[in-house]
């Protein structure tokens, strides 16, 4: 990993030249919430003042613009007895930036997924391999458990992650894109100081995390625990909304509708991301459902965070940012569940 050193103004400079010729994605401030927390989503900036570095959470994750809630795969025209299929996935390059460690580590595991999986998505690509990701540090919200799964340090995935040292940023530069824009910019070397002040400011960061939960044996506890009581419990509260996994940076679940329109001219294949929350979600041909009740639909989307996913791809797909337990209009976090499953087998 290289590390380089830039001053405040730099960064100013670096956004300016991304905003001259790419489309800026960044954290902005849209409402405040009624205790008085600020509210912020990722959305197109059009000028460096728009941003919001300082931001604590997004309400959704930085997902959406890799895997559109909904998108058309392809689109026919119709006409007499023939048809034209059409398909589109290239974009143009733009950059999001204020993406925090747990986000990062959340792209590189749809990485693995929809790029390096068995049947890789060209729309996943396209958007992925022309996005620029700037991330930075900062401290935690009380209820975020990243560390206790190890997502609150990121190694990969980025082309720039910024640590903010007061007057300038620590950078670790992770690609030759990342390297040869800071080159463009007001850059030094890193000195003892800087890398004192960069350990003190993470320490600090480690510090902050207050919910923390065992997870060192979660995938074998699983299998022991499918018939407990806790997922009952946890399941009559839950609503089935699929809010969840609409706010998850890592869930993934689709649904694939054709549409065709009223005067039979043009039709059109459509993704939709949707959740295994939904009553409907196993059902099949013929009515029968799979998974008719709440505890077992919530039971399942735990399995595939912490069991499923790490079977494949020997890491669990959660990462700890508790979108979901703050979504949640029946009050159910991961953090509770996964305690609640330790202390029935204890």
């Amino acid at each position: 990993m290289l590390f380089k050193i830039l001053s405040k103004d730099g960064f100013r400079s670096l956004v300016e030249i991304i905003l001259q010729s790419n489309e800026i994605i960044a954290p902005k401030k849209i409402g405040t919430k009624a205790d008085g927390d600020p509210i912020h989503q990722f959305l197109p900036v059009t000028s460096f003042e728009e941003m919001d570095l300082d931001y604590r959470t997004t309400e959704y994750s930085a997902k959406t613009y890799f895997l559109p809630y909904r998108e058309n795969l392809c689109t026919f025209d119709f006409e007499a007895d023939d048809w034209e299929q059409k398909i589109a996935y290239r974009m143009q390059p733009r950059a999001i930036i204020g993406l925090r460690a747990f986000d990062i580590n959340a792209l590189t595991k749809l990485d693995k997924v929809f790029s390096k999986g068995r049947f890789p998505s060209p729309y996943y690509i396209s958007r992925r391999k022309n996005t620029f990701i700037v991330g930075i540090d900062r401290e935690p919200l009380e209820d975020e458990f990243c560390q206790s799964i190890g997502a609150d340090i990121v190694t990969h995935g980025f082309d720039l992650f910024m640590t903010d040292l007061g007057d300038r940023y620590f950078v670790a530069v992770d690609s030759d894109r990342g390297f040869n824009l800071l080159n463009r910019v007001d850059v030094r070397e890193v000195t003892d100081e800087d890398t004192q002040a960069y350990k003190e400011v993470r320490k600090r960061i480690q510090n902050g995390f207050k919910t923390k939960i065992n997870l060192s044996n979660l995938p074998n506890l699983l299998d022991l625990e499918f018939t407990s009581e806790v997922w009952k419990k946890w399941g009559d509260k839950c609503l089935s909304c699929g809010s969840c996994a609409m706010v998850c940076p890592t869930c993934y679940c689709y649904g694939v509708s054709e549409e065709v329109s009223m005067d039979f001219k043009e039709g059109a294949r459509v993704k939709q991301l949707y959740s295994c929350n939904l009553l409907d979600f196993a059902r099949v041909a013929g009515g029968h459902n799979f998974r008719p009740d709440q505890e077992t639909r919530l039971k399942y989307r735990y399995y595939h965070q912490h069991r499923g996913f790490l079977e494949d791809y020997d890491e669990p797909k959660c990462v700890g940012c508790n979108r979901c337990g703050r979504v949640c209009l029946a009050g159910i976090s991961p953090a509770a569940v996964i305690r609640d499953l330790y202390e029935e087998n204890v």
